[in-house]
């Protein structure tokens, strides 16, 4: 816990005014460089990528072309849950926590899907779990995690997987890994606004500043 010496300095209002304008200039600095790597983004290459991928979902096999749902353009989120798993990750949980109704997403002609290494049946129990509404497919028995980047040398790995549909052909725009996710999970940016920060033992925080070892706070949230 921290100190009454480690807290931030208590100054004047007209004192507060000046330390946050500076600090805001920086922060639209940074939202100024946020749309510039957007808009490098939209400019990326594309590779083309098989659209027979077979996954399990609730309605029998289908195809990474049919993940679209005749919408143009498809984020994956490669959701670690292994084979052998009882339950999902815990950080992959957080972030699909984040996603709230696809209508939003939809309405700009994107879709969205979780894909996982676990059969399917123990998917949709763990949703069924975690109260969610979001459409969930296995790949078990396919090679789809292995090709993006999600399951390397037998492992789970967090991943996001973003592609592009012209007709029947699919295109591979973008994909992110590891912090890289921390983008859709708005818990750290709420996080990031207070004294305290994350929490974690990586952060430049002021001296006795609560701090645990990274992520290892996470649970699943109705396990704490």
């Amino acid at each position: 816990m921290t100190t009454d010496q480690n807290w931030p300095p208590i100054v004047d209002r007209d004192t507060w005014n000046d330390a946050r304008a500076v600090l805001l200039q920086q922060e639209k600095a940074l939202t100024r460089m946020k749309d510039s790597i957007s808009a490098a983004r939209r400019r990326m290459p594309m590779v083309e990528v098989r659209s027979d991928y077979a996954l399990e979902g609730p309605e029998g096999t289908v195809t990474l072309l049919d993940l679209f749902d005749g919408r143009p353009q498809l984020i994956v989120q490669h959701f670690m849950f292994g084979p052998d798993w009882k339950e999902g990750c815990d950080g992959c949980s957080m972030l699909a926590e984040h996603i709230g109704p696809l209508s939003h997403l939809h309405a700009r002609r994107t879709s969205f899907v979780l894909t996982s290494r676990a059969p399917l049946d123990r998917l949709l129990t763990f949703r069924d779990r975690m109260g969610w509404d979001l459409p969930w497919y296995s790949t078990v028995g396919d090679q789809f995690n292995l090709d993006f980047g999600a399951t390397v040398d037998n492992e789970e790995r967090q991943a996001v997987s973003v592609f592009l549909r012209k007709g029947d052909r699919v295109f591979h725009t973008w994909s992110t890994q590891g912090r890289g996710e921390e983008t859709f999970m708005q818990v750290f940016d709420l996080l990031d606004l207070t004294h305290y920060g994350r929490q974690e033992d990586w952060e430049n925080s002021p001296a006795g500043t609560p701090q645990e070892p990274t992520y290892s706070w996470m649970r699943l949230s109705d396990s704490y």
